[in-house]
């Protein structure tokens, strides 16, 4: 098994959510220090939820930092009771450290227009010509592909993979405590410490003493609130729906060969389906901002007018739909073409869903398997068997649909059949 270097001194970051975070190996603390996951401090953690809530401007490179220290922190507590593989400690380290290390910049906005992964893009990252394979290959061999087996959920251990990725992981734990202290909402709390204490290695995955069972249901009504009082927040879904038309629009005026007076140089393999890791790597939302910002004085309207709206936060407004009245966005299409709006890029249906707790669903199989309670007599049951809270949540999907709609284009309209159409479909 190999020794790996312990630093002279043990590092330390001061953090919000753990106080501190504690660097003993210097391979984490020269991982750290790398270009790849120094460019994390230039992508934020919750893309445009900053229009929402204005102290949401942490980034993911302060969360990657926090997984690494929940998974440092539950591995020790693991030795400490003779359950663990010394052998994987830094597989697990490492993968915590990075497993973010691929994201773009607003990131799940971006990867919606493009068609990228970030998972895709951290085990290229890992495997491919960077600073981060060169320490990992350095510091074992083969280290490299056992980190990217983690991240790409193919990793031997699966409960190495359950530490990173489940339905109770590291990975969650920090970001729902981390998210509800930067937007200061008190939705995102549990109880992470006791959830630590009662934790076990089991066979395949981790699993939790029954007697935890109550901060384990904490935790999953924690996410759930946090999903729809914060992650689908409308105003932040607004803000993304602009955000992917401007970069809808951009690549488009590019494709038809628009004279930029801004030409996007960092995003032409992009547009031109071409992108090298390298390229991937020089974009952050440092970069897309700069863009957005100059591209307010471009020839072209639409372009010019969503990036105005979306650096000086004149966002759409939205209306609520139901299943029954999801149709009427095709009458509203042809009004607005008809008026004027171009509704490819002025109206968008946008929706969200999310399943709480759940291990039947489609996906990845981590994320299906189910939350074990280890029982007093050896046995494991079922979270939901034992749970009467995560029972009557299991397998409800909440399904939301919203219309968007600039307010203030619709209202500038002339009067006309049209407008009072539009404004009777809106009900405004």
């Amino acid at each position: 098994m190999t020794q790996f270097e312990k630093l002279n001194e043990e590092k330390v970051f001061k953090d919000p959510v753990h106080r501190y975070i504690h660097v003993r190996e210097r391979l984490i603390w020269d991982l750290i220090g790398t270009p790849e996951f120094q460019r994390l401090r230039r992508i934020r953690q919750l893309g445009t939820t900053f229009l929402t809530f204005h102290g949401a401007e942490h980034s993911r490179f302060g969360h990657s930092l926090g997984v690494y220290e929940i998974a440092r922190r539950v591995i020790g507590i693991f030795k400490n009771r003779g359950d663990w593989d010394d052998g994987e400690t830094m597989i697990a380290l490492c993968a915590a450290l990075l497993h973010d290390v691929g994201h773009g910049p607003f990131s799940h906005s971006f990867e919606k227009v493009f068609g990228t992964n970030h998972e895709q893009f951290t085990q290229a990252i890992i495997l491919g010509d960077t600073e981060i394979h060169r320490l990992l290959e350095g510091a074992e061999g083969g280290l490299p592909e056992k980190v990217a087996d983690v991240i790409g959920h193919t990793y031997k251990n699966r409960m190495v993979v359950s530490l990173i990725s489940s339905q109770i992981d590291a990975d969650r734990m920090d970001y729902l405590l981390r998210d509800a202290y930067f937007t200061g909402v008190s939705y995102g709390h549990f109880d992470m410490e006791r959830i630590w204490r009662v934790m076990r290695p089991g066979d395949s995955q981790i699993v939790f003493k029954s007697s935890g069972m109550h901060a384990v249901e904490d935790y999953i009504m924690s996410r759930y609130q946090m999903y729809w009082q914060v992650y689908f927040h409308p105003v932040t879904r607004s803000a993304e729906v602009i955000l992917t038309k401007i970069l809808h629009r951009a690549r488009i005026l590019y494709q038809k060969g628009f004279q930029f007076k801004h030409v996007p140089v960092p995003l032409i393999s992009l547009f031109e389906g071409h992108m090298t890791l390298r390229d991937y790597l020089r974009l952050d939302e440092s970069v897309m901002m700069y863009y957005f910002q100059v591209w307010q004085d471009e020839a072209d309207p639409i372009l010019s007018d969503l990036c105005s709206r979306f650096m000086n936060r004149r966002l759409f407004k939205y209306v609520q739909l139901s299943k029954d009245s999801l149709s009427a966005g095709e009458e509203l299409t042809e009004a607005f073409r008809a008026a004027g709006i171009d509704p490819e890029y002025y109206l968008e249906v946008d929706s969200s869903s999310d399943c709480p707790y759940d291990f039947y669903r489609p996906g990845k199989e981590e994320e299906r398997l189910p939350i074990q309670l280890l029982m007093p007599d050896g046995s494991l049951h079922e979270l939901s068997r034992e749970s009467e809270v995560v029972r009557a949540i299991t397998g409800k999907r909440r399904t939301d649909h919203k219309l968007y709609y600039p307010k203030d284009r619709v209202l500038a309209l002339p009067d006309s059949t049209w407008k009072k159409k539009i404004c009777g479909l809106l009900h405004i």
